[in-house]
């Protein structure tokens, strides 16, 4: 039906409905949508990358991999097409042998070679539980079945002698077979511990015995080589075959003359696995026709001088010499023994060197990479140019190869160094060590560089393939014409010519592996009867080799980068950080070595014996980390705190800071790292270091409230010295500039009191004296992180403790009232102002309290000097810095509950917030959230407004007892204030004259608890009226000013006399009674200031009439319904 026409009637009879239109105007609009969607999600992909969109890409972040290698479906069937059947058959009969072989030799080198190096790691020899060895060898068997069909495989493909001595080497170096029987006799003891019957041991003890033979006894390559070849039933005779045998020695002699004249040059790339593919030849030779070619075998040998030995694959060395003279016992026996004696002691002596000339070495491939990856940024960096376009991809084709060799030259290097200390167990030093890390991150730059520019690199490869297709064309095109006008016919020339198109055929097209194994066997042919000349070969062999270089450049960047045998040497590791750290400069190189310790985990994963890889993987991680905080990050830790320890205590000299002396380390280099990628972890060195202070100091504050000064001083530090952004430690706010906590005070109030001083104005008390360089002090802020802390209910307790105190205290301030000398003395003094007041103006005399003062040191002083009258004194003041402690809580509390409550926008009207979620009908979980912050409103809002109570109660609760009769005696207080306030200024200019002194025991620069214990004493006998009567104040000023005004004008009459020394005195004089006035003045200030707390302004009676009319007031606003405004007003 598909395939006949429309009928003409059916064509006649369709009419347009317009139906295929509208569906492609929808299709239209979805496709539109589509692509509108699609068009988002790639912006929004661009914006997620941000700046890492660019030509440059990061080796840490790979998220898409770069495959440069060609591929195509052809198969080398299809490939290999000549008119030459004969041709046809015998090239593609290589081609396949020899793709056979790269198959086998990668499976080997993938999955073989890692089974076997892996085997037994991942488990440490101490913690290895019973039964674990048999276990990890249980699930190693089946690997070595799959190894034991490999290497059969490997027997029948001749060529394949190569995979068979790593095999071979592995197989002496990794397992041991004197395990296997061992695992039997286990499992043979103890059948039912391992789950199995006895009749099926046999057959597995078979099964073992055969892979023993065949794997385990060191007779791989013995048994490869002495395979009989010959095959009598189809007439094969290969050891009789002596034109095969002839071409057989030569091709080895040509491969090795190849070789060895670039083995240890420049542009040595892969002769050492040549070399190794020429000694197992000759040993191929060698038992197959059972003749030695003596001289070849000393040129194999004198190549040891060279290379004495060859690194295979990881740590696996192969030593030329051990393996021809065990090999070929034959030819070992012409040669004398002092002569194989010399090639081992060759060993050490070439070690030996190696070890002296690595710091240049190191020195001289520095400057060749580094010169190299600039020239890679400056040609990669410029685009093509269409009039030099065949120059510059010229260009670009030799700096790619000039990389290549460098890290083949430095990966040479480290392999044959590294596995040669191993190997012969000898020491290596510290420098060595240095220098091979060194070479490890040259050969990471190399790989970096090359991935860096991957996308430029992937765009020049095609074009220089293409063109090196192109070159290599041209060359066979003029051999071709050569053959092709030689007239002579034979076969012979037409094989040639034949090979010379099947190269053409292969070099148009892509160039995939299999066309450039067809190419380089046609020219095997092709290059016969001398098609080219010597100067036209040279060049085309160049060409290829450059073309298999550049066609699997991404391949042999990595292969010769690869650092996988770092695994085998990763003691170094330590020894390489302790240099890093030592020379925090260059740090930035600690990326190149964990990607080279990272090339290991590939390998990995081909692990066998244990039950997953993982747990290798972990192993080898937790190994790597350990020893990469042990040696780097806790180091730098630890260091950086000691530098901000000691940059903030310079004033102590703990050490000495001189760089000059010391050295300087500058760490900070350190911080500018990006963050270090290993396995699937990015370690940041800056996140970590700054994690670990915060930490640190967080913890230490906690421990050590007082030094939180000191801490943030180092955070402050550490920001500005090393760009670290330390995190505020956020402790409660207890710990914030703590000082003292209320709890302690509160506990032990009688010694806070008499241990710190009150000064009025700032609300703060200073410590009088302290064992250590600095006087604690506390303040408002200290108090309300404590009430913050503990809660507000603190605040009324405090005040309790208060009151106790006092209690103690007014007993003792009653006896010293009662005393006879005290109370006789003072009724004295109140009878003599009565009767002399009006001769004095109204003003109590300065002599007579200075009497008063200077009569009490008559009854007795302590045994530090004090009277009686100075611990009278005493006794005011800590009465008087409880008070000013109980004004400071109160602030405290104000202070604590204002901040708390600072985000309510109208104290005066707070909402019912339980009330509006129930009319939303929220669930009761939120209801009861909201009953909860109700209450915590109304708690905040009432000891918001409670702090200003407690002086009127402490008042209340005191002042009955202090007015009632039988307390008569304190009436006379108010005359002892003037003598009181004589010995208090006396006191306090003797305490700020010590302040200059070197030895400040006693110096004090403030002490207003004295006015202010005066000032509440005053209110609880209600004496204001009684002290003020007096003008004390009024008589000191007078006295003083008389004074001075009688030095002035002595000064002025004994101006002319010349007299110094009276003069002297006299501006002496001066100057002490301006600061006894000075301090009096002070005194009466503080004393004025404490009185406004107490309510001075009113007596006891009027204070009781105010309560009456307040009491009246209220019932009167409650009765006319406006009560609530009133409150509002009151409070207010």
């Amino acid at each position: 039906m598909a395939g006949e026409t429309i009928a003409p009637d059916w064509e006649f009879d369709r009419f347009d409905d317009g139906s295929q239109k509208i569906h492609t105007e929808v299709q239209l609009k979805n496709y539109a949508k589509f692509l509108e969607e699609y068009t988002s999600q790639l912006k929004g992909i661009e914006d997620a990358l941000d700046e890492s969109i660019g030509d440059v890409w990061d080796f840490t972040l790979d998220p898409i991999a770069l495959k440069l290698v060609p591929r195509e479906q052809s198969s080398l069937l299809e490939l290999i097409k000549t008119d030459n059947k004969v041709l046809n058959k015998v090239i593609t009969v290589y081609a396949a042998l020899c793709s056979e072989v790269k198959k086998l030799k990668y499976e080997a080198e993938t999955k073989f070679y890692n089974g076997l190096l892996y085997y037994g790691e991942g488990v440490s020899d101490t913690s290895v539980v019973e039964g674990e060895s048999q276990i990890q060898m249980g699930r190693f068997i089946s690997f070595l079945q799959e190894l034991s069909c490999f290497v059969s495989r490997c027997f029948e493909v001749v060529f394949c002698h190569r995979i068979v001595i790593h095999l071979h080497l592995m197989f002496l170096m990794c397992l041991h077979s004197p395990f296997l029987p061992t695992l039997l006799k286990s499992v043979h003891h103890n059948p039912g511990k391992f789950s199995i019957r006895e009749e099926k041991l046999k057959p597995f003890e078979k099964l073992l015995l055969k892979l023993e033979g065949q794997l385990l006894d060191g007779m791989i390559l013995q048994a490869c080589v002495e395979q009989r070849f010959d095959d009598p039933a189809e007439g094969v005779s290969v050891a009789k075959n002596s034109a095969f045998a002839e071409e057989f020695a030569f091709n080895i002699r040509t491969i090795f003359t190849n070789v060895e004249s670039k083995i240890g040059e420049p542009s040595e790339i892969d002769q050492r696995d040549k070399y190794a593919g020429v000694c197992s030849l000759f040993v191929l030779h060698f038992y197959i026709f059972r003749t030695v070619d003596k001289k070849l075998y000393k040129s194999l040998l004198d190549v040891c001088k060279k290379v004495p030995a060859v690194t295979l694959t990881a740590n696996i060395l192969w030593f030329p010499d051990n393996f021809l003279s065990t090999k070929v016992q034959a030819a070992a026996k012409m040669l004398d023994k002092k002569s194989l004696q010399a090639i081992k002691a060759q060993r050490d002596t070439y070690l030996l060197h190696k070890s002296q000339a690595l710091t240049k070495d190191v020195q001289s491939y520095y400057v060749f990479v580094t010169s190299w990856m600039m020239k890679m940024e400056a040609i990669l960096s410029r685009g093509h140019r269409s009039e030099k376009l065949a120059e510059d991809l010229n260009g670009r084709c030799n700096i790619f190869l000039q990389g290549i060799l460098y890290a083949y030259s430095i990966s040479t290097i480290i392999k044959t160094t590294m596995n040669m200390y191993m190997s012969m167990q000898r020491p290596m030093t510290k420098t060595s060590v240095k220098a091979l890390c060194r070479l490890v991150e040259l050969l990471k730059a190399v790989e970096h560089t090359f991935h860096r520019r991957s996308m430029v690199v992937a765009d020049s490869v095609s074009h220089i393939t293409q063109q090196l297709q192109s070159q290599a064309l041209n060359a066979i095109g003029t051999a071709k014409r050569r053959v092709i006008s030689d007239k002579k016919y034979s076969e012979q020339r037409l094989d040639v010519l034949s090979s010379l198109v099947l190269a053409e055929n292969a070099l148009n097209g892509p160039s995939t592996r299999e066309r450039r194994l067809a190419i380089s066997l046609a020219l095997s042919v092709g290059t016969q009867m001398k098609t080219f000349k010597d100067e036209e070969l040279l060049p085309l062999q160049l060409v290829l080799k450059k073309l298999d270089l550049m066609s699997e450049l991404k391949e042999r960047v990595r292969l010769q980068c690869d650092c996988s045998f770092l695994y085998w040497h990763r003691a170094v590791f330590p020894i390489y950080l302790d240099d890093v750290y030592d020379n925090a400069v260059d740090s930035a190189r600690l990326h190149y070595m964990f990607t080279a310790l990272r090339d290991c985990v590939p390998c990995m994963l081909h692990a066998k014996h244990v039950e997953s890889c993982d747990q290798l993987l972990e192993c080898y991680h937790e190994e790597i980390m350990d020893v990469f905080h042990e040696h780097l990050l806790d180091k730098l830790c630890k260091d950086i705190e000691k530098d901000l320890r000691l940059s903030v205590h310079t004033h102590l000299k703990l050490d000495d800071r001189n760089p000059f002396k010391v050295g300087l380390k500058d760490l900070a280099h350190f911080f500018s790292l990006k963050p270090v990628r290993f396995f699937n972890r990015f370690v940041d060195i800056k996140a970590y270091v700054t994690h670990y202070l915060d930490q640190t100091f967080y913890n230490l504050t906690t421990v050590a409230l007082h030094d939180w000064a000191t801490y943030s001083e180092m955070r402050n530090l550490a920001s500005q010295r090393y760009g670290l952004s330390m995190t505020e430690a956020h402790l409660p706010s207890q710990t914030l500039e703590q000082g003292l906590d209320v709890l302690e005070i509160m506990r032990n109030i009688h010694v806070f009191v008499s241990r710190y001083l009150y000064n009025l104005n700032n609300q703060i008390f200073i410590e009088k004296a302290s064992n250590n360089k600095h006087l604690n002090t506390i303040n408002i802020r200290h108090i309300a992180n404590s009430i913050r802390t503990h809660g507000t209910g603190i605040m009324n307790t405090t005040v309790n403790f208060t009151y106790q105190f006092l209690r103690k205290k007014f007993y003792i301030f009653s006896q010293f009232m009662y005393d006879e000398h005290i109370k006789s003395r003072l009724i004295k003094d109140i009878r003599f102002y009565r009767e002399t007041k009006d001769e004095s103006d109204q003003k109590y005399p300065f002599d007579r309290a200075e009497k008063f003062n200077r009569g009490i040191r008559k009854l007795g002083i302590t045994p530090d000097g004090q009277s009686y009258l100075d611990q009278f004194r005493q006794l005011i003041s800590q009465i008087g810095n409880a008070m000013g402690y109980v004004r400071m809580i109160r602030s405290g509390g104000l202070h604590c509950c204002s901040s708390a409550i600072r985000f309510v926008p109208d104290l005066e009207d707070i909402v019912n917030f339980e009330e509006m979620v129930k009319e939303e009908g929220l669930s009761e979980e939120t209801q009861k959230a909201a009953s909860v912050l109700d209450a915590v409103l109304g708690d905040l809002t009432s000891n918001s407004a409670e702090g200003t109570e407690y002086f009127k109660k402490l008042v209340g609760v005191f002042a009955p007892e202090f007015r009632s009769a039988k307390n008569m005696h304190l009436r006379n207080f108010y005359m002892i204030v003037p003598p009181l306030a004589v010995n208090f200024v006396e006191h306090s200019i003797g305490c700020k004259e010590k302040l200059n002194k070197k030895n400040k025991s006693g110096a004090a620069f403030t002490d207003d608890g004295f006015a202010m214990g005066v000032a509440y004493i005053l209110k609880l006998l209600d004496q204001y009226l009684e002290f003020d009567s007096l003008h004390w104040f009024q008589a000191v000023r007078d006295k003083y000013i008389k004074e001075m005004n009688a030095v002035v004008k002595e000064q002025s009459v004994q101006a002319t006399s010349q007299d110094e020394k009276l003069l002297q005195t006299m501006n002496l004089t001066q100057k002490r009674l301006e600061i006894y006035l000075q301090e009096f003045e002070l005194l009466h200030f503080s004393l004025s200031s404490a009185r406004i707390f107490f309510r001075a302004d009113k007596t006891a009676a009027e204070e009781i009439q105010e309560k009456r009319d307040r009491g009246e007031g209220v019932n009167k606003a409650f009765s006319s319904g406006k009560g609530d405004c009133w409150a509002k007003t009151f409070w207010v």
